[in-house]
């Protein structure tokens, strides 16, 4: 199953990273010939997608290698961090983006040719499929580290779709309208800024072991309170490592129950809510003794 992951995983991101290089090299060249900062720009951003893929590619095959002395827990934390890269790669594309636009507003320059028009309709059509493509297996996978790159490939689109329209600004409008193509990159940079703040949190709570949602938490109680034997759950701690998630548990049990029967409890616990729930890769168990009702003062 992990093997078949990683190999979902990672075809999505050699699918984007082959598409990248592609088309930053045609978006670079159209962007000098035809006179478009805009799409110049757009090409900077596609060239930032391809070290992300580089980035997202090292941290998933990180992420699957087995636990070992120094890492008991395993590398699944390799997926937020190359998500975190990602996401900071975002923002850096995003200032750059707006400091060449913004450095260049006050500059004369000519109207961008027409035909750099269709390269961005090519150039939107296909980032939005590979887009729709690369979220739909990150749903699969479960990994942020896919999903950030797949958001990074609609960035791409929206900076392609801006600066189509400052060109169509630039060419309608005629002399004057000639910088309208540098305000179009400044919006995307804003856009693409945004979506770069918008995933870098969810990969830092990763980092940080932020709780999963409430409803896993529960429905992992639930599952170990149906154990013949436990009376009660005390404690229940998730956090998540790549798409897999630790638990430790407090189970309360009789106070006379025997060490070996408790134990055999802890087990059953542990057993049944690996079944049940795949993705919890492992379950510390803590037997704490039911603890008598408190005496009403008469």
């Amino acid at each position: 199953m992990s093997n078949a992951r990683l190999q979902r995983s990672l075809r999505a991101t050699f699918l984007g990273l082959a598409v990248n290089v592609a088309l930053t090299v045609a978006k670079f060249l159209a962007g000098k010939l035809g006179n478009s900062q805009a799409l110049i720009a757009d090409a900077v951003e596609s060239l930032a997608d391809i070290f992300s893929s580089i980035i997202v590619w090292r941290g998933l095959v990180v992420a699957e290698t087995p636990p070992d002395d120094d890492h008991p827990y395993g590398h699944g934390k390799a997926e937020p961090l190359a998500a975190a890269i990602v996401s900071v790669m975002l923002l850096l594309a995003a200032g750059m983006i707006a400091f060449h636009s913004l450095s260049g507003i006050n500059e004369p320059r000519g109207a961008p040719s027409w035909w750099t028009l269709i390269i961005l309709v090519v150039v939107i059509v296909v980032k939005e499929t590979l887009f729709r493509f690369v979220l739909r297996e990150s749903e699969t996978v479960s990994s942020s580290a896919v999903e950030t790159d797949a958001w990074h490939h609609r960035s791409d689109a929206i900076t392609s779709a801006a600066a189509f329209l400052g060109i169509t600004i630039a060419l309608v409008g005629g002399p004057g309208y000639e910088h309208a193509d540098n305000w179009a990159a400044l919006v995307a940079a804003c856009v693409i800024a945004w979506n770069g703040w918008r995933l870098l949190r969810p990969a830092f709570n990763e980092l940080m072991d932020r709780a999963p949602d409430r409803e896993l938490i529960e429905q992992i109680r639930t599952i170990a309170q149906s154990i013949a034997g436990v009376d009660e759950i005390d404690k229940c701690h998730v956090r998540k490592m790549g798409y897999q998630f630790f638990v430790d548990i407090h189970v309360v049990v009789h106070p006379q129950m025997t060490v070996e029967h408790s134990h055999r409890i802890g087990h059953d616990v542990k057993d049944k809510l690996r079944a049940e729930i795949p993705a919890v890769r492992d379950v510390l168990v803590h037997i704490e003794p039911l603890k008598p009702p408190a005496k009403i003062p008469l």
